[in-house]
């Protein structure tokens, strides 16, 4: 850790070094005097003298340095610093290995099954037998094509194909097929046929949703386009790198292009997507060539050219399968993670706001038998620093009754000098009935202010405690004040003093 204020600390050593050099000096001098008027009448018993004076000075030396270091700290023992997974796949693994604690925190019965079933779901995709390839991309690119290209499929078959709509694409649905062996790859691959996207009417827009989450699932992509890239594929295919997501753009339909064009096109869409996805990443193809007449009449269907895709496919595949996967389990799990995290926060708040309302009336009867100044209600009160520490608990930070009592008195300090203890006196005489007279006037005034600040002071450390023990930028005085604004609104108000008002009198009657 870097030392801090080291001038000062410099200052004070050259005073020191000053100090001891002022000491030492004539503490010699006097030495020399005691040895010259000893040496006279003998020099041995002068050198003698000598000696035991330093010996007394030097033991003094060390008992003194041996009593200040008693009150020097133990050095902490150095935490060993956790260590950084190795690789995709461990990263992944201590991912879900977190996750399952996460979950099995969360009190409601049904959420915490569901999210468990899906963390064990996750959990299953490390031992799947296949690799997950998607075909995504505008509905026109060309994908069905390709998909049949790689399956080997027959383009008459109509199953294959997938039904040809006017506006629609070719695709009305994502299509699963069957896992595939290629040759040299150990593993077969489940080629995904996505739903095409960027196309209008409401019903494109739920296909574009779907064939974006399958996507999202996916180990590889093939973002197939069929041209250069327009501005709203590269949004789309930005966003699916962004996530992490491995991704081979493939330039369809090049046959139809002349040598020049489809050279032009090609290197653009390099340089385009440069710093999303590697040059090599960037394939041209031609899924599905036009047909060719010969002289003789004969009409010739040349084979698609898949080779250079084929290749590059099954190189990532091969060289970098097992990473795919961990990569696509730890998205997943970092998604579920998020929604863990959002669940177990909703849970602690509605914990801590439970721990808030019991010593928000537990202080009435408090402050009500024991009236005190409103100034020193919540400072003095040492019902409020248990307030802290439970609440500190409930967000997984063990803190102790006194640092409760720092805490409390430092959020009072803040009420008072924002003027809301003040503020919050001529509220709660306004609201409260007129009907209440007397010395119960002034006590009930007193235990529902009590009250109401103790709930500010509640809500404004639940959000310190939820923020990691922060207070944020604007520090404890904008979240008092915020949670000041939020608990004045006219209609919890009414309630809330009436509420407090009503445990006041069964206290009232309790004495009578």
């Amino acid at each position: 850790m870097k030392k801090r204020f080291s001038w000062l600390r410099s200052l004070i050593a050259f005073g020191c070094v000053g100090l001891v050099i002022s000491f030492v000096v004539p503490l010699l001098d006097r030495i020399i005097q005691i040895y010259q008027l000893v040496a006279t009448s003998s020099p041995i018993l002068g050198g003698f003298v000598v000696l035991l004076v330093i010996g007394l000075l030097a033991g003094l030396f060390f008992i003194i340095w041996r009593y200040l270091r008693l009150f020097q700290a133990e050095p902490s023992p150095s935490r060993p610093l956790p260590e950084a997974p190795t690789d995709k796949i461990e990263a992944a693994q201590d991912s879900l290995a977190a996750l399952e604690k996460q979950v099995e925190q969360i009190q409601d019965e049904v959420m915490r099954r569901s999210l468990a079933e899906q963390t064990e779901q996750l959990k299953k995709n490390f031992i799947r037998p296949e690799l997950r390839v998607v075909v995504f991309g505008v509905g026109s690119a060309g994908k069905t094509s390709l998909v049949n290209s790689l399956l080997n499929l027959s383009l008459s078959d109509a199953k294959s194909r997938g039904e040809v709509g006017a506006t629609m694409g070719t695709t009305r649905l994502g299509r699963v097929y069957v896992p595939v062996r290629f040759a040299n790859l150990e593993v077969p691959v489940q080629i995904t046929d996505c739903p095409g996207i960027l196309e209008a009417s409401a019903l494109g827009s739920d296909r574009e949703q779907e064939a974006r989450q399958i996507a999202t699932e996916a180990d590889l992509i093939l973002f197939v386009v069929d041209d250069d890239i327009r501005r709203s594929e590269y949004d789309v295919l930005q966003a699916l790198t962004n996530i992490g997501k491995r991704t081979i753009l493939v330039f369809n339909k090049i046959d139809r292009l002349t040598k020049s064009d489809r050279e032009i096109i090609h290197t653009s869409l390099r340089s385009r997507v440069l710093g999303m996805i590697a040059p090599e990443d960037v394939v041209a193809i031609s899924a599905s060539p036009a047909t060719i007449t010969i002289e003789s009449g004969e009409v010739i269907q040349p084979p698609p050219k898949l080779q250079d895709l084929l290749t590059r496919m099954l190189d990532i595949l091969s060289y970098e399968g097992d990473e795919l996967v961990a990569d696509n389990v730890l998205l997943r799990s970092q998604d579920l993670t998020s929604a863990t995290r959002e669940v177990l926060s909703q849970q602690q708040q509605m914990e801590a706001e439970k721990v808030v309302e019991k010593f928000q009336w537990l202080v009435v009867g408090v402050v009500f038998a024991t009236p005190l100044p409103v100034v020193d209600m919540l400072a003095t009160a040492a019902i409020n620093a248990q307030m802290v520490v439970e609440i500190g608990k409930v967000y997984g930070c063990e803190i102790n009754i006194d640092r409760g009592k720092e805490l409390a008195n430092s959020l009072t300090r803040t009420l008072v000098s924002l003027g809301i203890v003040k503020g919050v006196v001529q509220i709660v005489s306004t609201v409260i009935s007129v009907t209440v007279v007397g010395l119960v006037l002034k006590a009930t005034i007193q235990s529902v202010t009590a009250a109401y600040l103790t709930r500010i002071a509640g809500k404004s450390f639940i959000e310190y405690f939820s923020r990691d023990r922060d207070w944020g930028d604007g520090g404890i005085a904008e979240v008092v004040q915020r949670q000041f604004q939020l608990n004045r609104r006219d209609e919890f108000l009414k309630m809330f003093v009436q509420d407090a008002v009503n445990r006041v009198m069964v206290l009232v009657n309790q004495q009578r």
